[in-house]
C-alpha cells in the first residue's frame, strides 16, 4: 500500500472542486509505476483529472503476475499518516509487517486494513514459499481531519458479509452496500466491494445517490452503464446514481469504490496525506531522522529513505471545475 516513485510529487487532492454533481462516464487510463523490485502496479488514483473518489485517495491495481521464479512482491518499511491503506487480493499472498509489531500474511478475499493515524510504518512482501500468481489491488483512504491523528492500528479481517443475485457475487471490503456492512472500520461514509460477474449476467447494484463513485476493473470483461471496461482501467461515475446496471461480457472482477464527496482539502505527498506542506516536510524529517514512524522489526533489509521534496510550496489551493 505504498507509493514509491522516487521521482514524487505533491499532489492537491480533496474539496469539492473536481467532484460531478450529476451522473458521467469517464474512462481512466492509468499510469504504470514500478513497485518495489519485482511488481509494476497500473495506478489509476491520483489520476491526471481525477483526484479522488469519495475518501478513496490512491488506488494501484496489480497482476496477474507470475513470480514463481521470482521473489515477488518486497517493499521495504516505509512510513504513513494520515490516511487507511487496503490491501485487496484476487490471486497470492502479502506478508504485512508493521511498526506496531503487527505480522499478517493476507489471502485472497481478506482484507488488510491498516490505520496510520498520527504515525506508522509497514513493510509488504511475498512470502517466500508463494503462489504462482499475484495479482491484487492496493488503495488509500484519506482520514478525515478529526480523526487523521488517532492511535495506529491494524485490522485483519476474514469473514466479510456477501450480497448475491443471479450470476453476481459482491463482498463488502469496506462500509456498507445493500445493508451489508463490512467490520473493518471507517471513518467516513464509504463503500468497497469486489463484484463478481459471470459471464452473460446483468445486474444493478443500488447505489446512493449522494455518493461519488468509481469502478475499477481487475479482470475479464464487462459492460459498466454501458461502457465496456477491461482490467486495469478505472470508470469514473459522479454523483447522483441510484442504481448501476452491470453486465458480464466474459466471466470478470470489478471493484466498485463510493464515498460521500471528501470536503477537505489535501496535501499529498510520496506516502503522507497532510493539511498543509508544512506537515509534509515535517513528517519526511522525522521519517529521515528515525523519529515518530517506529521501527518494523523482521524485514530482511534496509527501510526506504524518502524522496526529495520539490523547491516549490506544497500548500492547497482553491479549484473550479
Amino acid at each position: 500500500m505504498s507509493n514509491l516513485d522516487r521521482q514524487a510529487t505533491p499532489s492537491v487532492c480533496g474539496g469539492r472542486g473536481f467532484v460531478v454533481a450529476e451522473p458521467v462516464r469517464e474512462l481512466l487510463a492509468p499510469r504504470r509505476v514500478q513497485l518495489g523490485e519485482g511488481t509494476e502496479v497500473r495506478r489509476l488514483l491520483p489520476n491526471l483529472g481525477r483526484r479522488m473518489v469519495g475518501a478513496w485517495a490512491f488506488v494501484d491495481h496489480y497482476g496477474p503476475d507470475d513470480i514463481a521464479d521470482e521473489p515477488g512482491m518486497q517493499v521495504p518499511p516505509h512510513p504513513h499518516m494520515g490516511l487507511q491503506t487496503v490491501s485487496w487480493l484476487h490471486d497470492g499472498e502479502v506478508l504485512h509487517r508493521d511498526s506496531l509489531g503487527s505480522l499478517q500474511t493476507v489471502r485472497p478475499r481478506e482484507l488488510g486494513l491498516m490505520t496510520s493515524g498520527r504515525a506508522i510504518s509497514h513493510s509488504e512482501e511475498s512470502p517466500k514459499e508463494h503462489a504462482r500468481l499475484l495479482h491484487g489491488a492496493q488503495l488509500w483512504v484519506a482520514l478525515p481531519d478529526a480523526h487523521r491523528s488517532i492511535e495506529p492500528h491494524f485490522q485483519h479481517h476474514t469473514d466479510l458479509p456477501v450480497v448475491t443475485a443471479p450470476g453476481v457475487t459482491a463482498t463488502v471490503i469496506l462500509g456498507e452496500l445493500d445493508g451489508a456492512v463490512s467490520p473493518g472500520t471507517s471513518y467516513t461514509p464509504i463503500v468497497g466491494a469486489d463484484v463478481t460477474l459471470a459471464g452473460g449476467a446483468e445486474a444493478r447494484l443500488p447505489l446512493d445517490p449522494d455518493f461519488e463513485y468509481a469502478v475499477l476493473s481487475m479482470s475479464g470483461e464487462a459492460e459498466v452503464d454501458g461502457v465496456r471496461v477491461l482490467p486495469g482501467s478505472m470508470l469514473y461515475l459522479g454523483c447522483g446514481r441510484t442504481e448501476l446496471p452491470l453486465r458480464g461480457v466474459s466471466d470478470a472482477g470489478l471493484m466498485l469504490l463510493g464515498g460521500e464527496p471528501f470536503e477537505e482539502e489535501l496535501v499529498m505527498f510520496w506516502n503522507f496525506i497532510a493539511r498543509s506542506g508544512d506537515e509534509i516536510v515535517q513528517a519526511r524529517k522525522d521519517w529521515e531522522e528515525g523519529s515518530r514512524f517506529g521501527e518494523v522489526q523482521g524485514y530482511d533489509g534496509a527501510r526506504l529513505s524518502a524522496p526529495e521534496l520539490p523547491t516549490t510550496p506544497l500548500k492547497p489551493r482553491g479549484r473550479v471545475r
